[in-house]
């Protein structure tokens, strides 16, 4: 049975390391850092929904993706992925929730993680021994995310429910890696930090 899985992708942080807003950053082929994220997961994910705050929402457009304008951000990424969440499809039955400063990630990362996830299980891709990023969650799970309230986006929900978590090994070191400074926008300058 195929299963409906759609990327949730937040992009409603603040760059405050980064000294401006990242997200619009230009990369080394002068695209913006959120281009090339959103292209990499839409070239392996149908639906897509962007979490996102007003001010970044007037500097990027995502076409066609539906864009929720969040104006709870400064709670935290749990806030975030709990309103995110609450929006989605209810017929989706799992996301991956992308973080949106991570444009190295390549589409066949995000389809094999789209490809493991069912409604009553939570996927995390792990390279060598470390967890990265998109974590999935099926429907079941998309209560407890709509409540969340905290700066630690699912973990509390992962904690809670080791027994329905599958760790995916993923050759795709990208998975590791955020852009926080404009020095990490140059992908030669890029390493997976311990």
């Amino acid at each position: 049975m195929t299963h409906r899985i759609g990327a949730l992708v937040l992009a409603a942080g603040f760059s405050r390391r980064f000294g401006g807003n990242k997200l619009a950053a230009p990369m080394a082929d002068g695209r913006k850092l959120i281009e090339h994220t959103l292209g990499n997961i839409s070239a392996a994910i149908a639906e897509i929904v962007i979490v996102t705050r007003e001010e970044t929402a007037e500097r990027f457009s995502p076409g066609a993706i539906p864009l929720l304008v969040f104006d709870g951000a400064e709670q935290g990424m749990g806030a975030s992925l709990a309103f995110g969440v609450s929006q989605l499809p209810t017929d989706w039955d799992g996301c991956l929730v992308c973080l949106a400063d991570m444009p190295h990630i390549g589409p066949e990362t995000y389809r094999q993680l789209a490809s493991r996830l069912g409604p009553k299980s939570i996927v995390i891709p792990r390279h060598n021994g470390r967890r990265g990023h998109p974590v999935g969650f099926g429907r079941d799970f998309f209560p407890e995310l709509a409540r969340l309230d905290n700066d630690r986006g699912g973990q509390a929900i992962i904690a809670r429910h080791q027994g329905r978590v599958e760790p995916i090994e993923i050759d795709d070191p990208a998975i590791l890696i955020d852009i926080d400074t404009p020095k990490e926008l140059d992908p030669k300058d890029l390493d997976p930090r311990p």
